[in-house]
């Protein structure tokens, strides 16, 4: 049985987390998915919103913010694809609040040729940012 597997974490910009872990949790096309040490192959879909890491030489817990992406599990290696993975710790609380208040007032504007399923991705993701937030300010 194995004790842990290795987690890279990328986007499209960097390699964000590279290492050994004891557990993942991240949300799938499906649901919530528990990943522990000799899982299943998988390969699915990740929807807007965090990752948590279980390290497994520290005890403790990270969180990163996750746009949506591809989550690839092989017997020792799992493997996320983001299109923008951000550490929790970098996170902006007041220019996500910002940034969903403007898509907020531009769903409500008819002369704003964008179309309205980018402004609900875009506010679902920061809506995602938020919750990252609010569990690394549980933790604390």
């Amino acid at each position: 049985m194995y004790m842990s597997f290795y987690l890279d974490v990328v986007s499209l910009k960097k390699r964000i987390f590279s290492g050994f872990v004891k557990k993942i949790r991240v949300t799938g096309s499906e649901g919530e998915l528990g990943i522990y040490p000799g899982h299943t192959q998988l390969l699915s879909i990740i929807k807007p919103g965090m990752i948590y890491i279980f390290h497994q030489e520290e005890k403790k817990e990270e969180c990163i913010y996750l746009s949506g992406g591809i989550l690839e599990i092989q017997p020792s290696v799992v493997s996320i694809l983001a299109n923008v993975a951000i550490r929790a710790i970098d996170l902006d609380r007041n220019r996500i609040l910002k940034t969903k208040k403007n898509a907020e007032e531009n769903i409500k504007n008819e002369s704003i040729k964008t179309k309205k399923d980018e402004i609900l991705l875009k506010i679902s993701q920061e809506i995602a940012k938020l919750r990252v937030l609010e569990m690394m300010d549980k933790c604390r």
